[in-house]
């Protein structure tokens, strides 16, 4: 292997979700880099920035997104025209794997085909009521939903989430590679648990190293959206179930994610 993704040469018609006016993806080339609580935050800053939006989650094998918005347990309804009414929380409208499962300890044990076949649905047979934006949390990697995606639906832009280490960054390579191979604009790259505040002194500390992630951003030709400090609190709130944004709103993170969600609006906007 060459280090390329192999594509198919088929030309695909891509589609547009019936009421979504944007579509934004946020992907990252491994896990544990804090992609889905970045995911969940963005969609709040866009919906304070006076949008409408809907987030779903795609990460079908590993749905976090009930846990992080506080609706755990929730059960998707279906209305009379057959359409899957998505979970609201926060004014976000939610779709998710998550709701269909009757546990988090139940595994989605799929092939290729049915798991294709359920994102699609939790796409195109759901009521999203006219959005200004969709944000989209992918599974880590460069897989099969990926380039599902890429291939059928119209597309914004795709955010990259990394922390500042060698192995995140490496990976993070990947999935800014796909996404320019399957010609899907990528808006930029956020730099998640970037340092460490000292709440005594107010000092930042470069826990994980400095400048890594701007050398990957200006070797791709791409944009840091921003920086996340490494902030514990932002862990402990996702596990209760009250997004950072929406709970510590004064927070040095919070507003970080609202500077984010401001440049990822006008980038996407500006397009137009």
């Amino acid at each position: 292997m060459d280090g390329q993704i192999p594509m198919q040469e088929t030309v695909f018609a891509k589609r547009s979700v019936p009421g979504v006016k944007r579509i934004i993806l946020v992907g990252s080339g491994k896990g544990g880099v804090g992609k889905s609580t970045v995911s969940a935050n963005i969609a709040l800053a866009l919906s304070k920035l006076n949008g409408k939006v809907g987030l779903l989650d795609a990460d079908i094998y590993g749905p976090s997104i009930p846990k992080i918005m506080g609706v755990e347990g929730s059960r998707l309804q279906v209305s009379e025209k057959n359409k899957i009414i998505p979970i609201s929380k926060y004014n976000i409208s939610l779709v998710s794997m998550g709701f269909l499962l009757p546990s988090e300890d139940v595994p989605v044990i799929w092939r290729g085909p049915m798991l294709m076949k359920a994102l699609t649905q939790m796409l195109f047979d759901v009521d999203w009521n006219d959005l200004d934006y969709l944000v989209i949390d992918l599974p880590p990697g460069t897989g099969d939903v990926q380039l599902t995606l890429a291939q059928t639906i119209k597309i914004n832009g795709a955010v990259v989430v990394t922390t500042p280490q060698d192995v995140a960054l490496a990976d993070v390579r990947k999935a800014t590679a796909m996404f320019q191979k399957v010609e899907i604009p990528v808006l930029g790259v956020i730099e998640n648990m970037a340092y460490f505040i000292c709440p005594d002194s107010g000092k930042k500390y470069y826990i994980f190293g400095k400048g890594k992630t701007s050398e990957f951003a200006s070797a791709y030709g791409i944009k840091i959206l921003g920086s996340i400090p490494l902030d514990p609190e932002v862990a402990e709130l996702s596990d209760k179930g009250k997004p950072v944004v929406i709970e510590k709103p004064d927070s040095e993170v919070a507003k970080a994610f609202i500077a984010i969600g401001k440049i990822i609006k006008e980038l996407v906007e500006k397009e137009e």
